[in-house]
């Protein structure tokens, strides 16, 4: 081979292989990137459904109920209230590992669902009750996204 074909050799892989080699990293870069955040989701997902269990064993606190349950122990009640923590603590570990002010298509879609849990919860009326005691401490902005989901604003 003389030196104009490794000079030729050299365009073709500057003109066409160096480009696509970038535009393979950037794709395979961006896949990852979705599979992580779909391992993210499911985990997510998964806690949930381990919270829903929890959530199950105690029937008698009617966690499903959207009025309050009434006449309930200080067993009951404390009982009620380490559920909601965890619900909520599981709610704002979602809220900042899904949430971004501005979404892709797929993102926004695990987020609603997520979205949806949430205010699902903050129509009981026992949630919504403790919510303020259930808030503190947790991150600001989960926080106020949280209480406007309460107050049934916006979403």
């Amino acid at each position: 081979m003389d030196i104009e074909t490794w000079e030729l050799a050299s365009y073709v892989v500057t003109v066409i292989g160096l480009p696509l080699a970038i535009f393979v990293f950037f794709f395979e870069q961006r896949k990852e990137r979705d599979n992580e955040e779909e391992a993210v989701y499911q985990l997510l997902s998964d806690n949930y459904q381990d919270f829903l269990k929890v959530a199950l064993d105690n029937p008698d606190l009617h966690l499903f109920a959207e009025e309050e349950t009434p006449q309930l122990s200080d067993e009951q009640r404390e009982r009620m209230f380490i559920i909601f923590s965890m619900l909520v603590s599981l709610f704002e570990r979602a809220y900042l590992l899904l949430y971004e002010a501005d979404m892709q298509p797929k993102q926004a879609r695990r987020w609603r669902s997520w979205e949806d849990y949430m205010s699902e919860w903050c129509q009981r009326a026992d949630f919504r009750t403790m919510l303020p005691v259930l808030l503190r401490g947790e991150d600001p902005e989960f926080t106020v996204y949280l209480q406007k989901l309460a107050r049934g604003g916006e979403k």
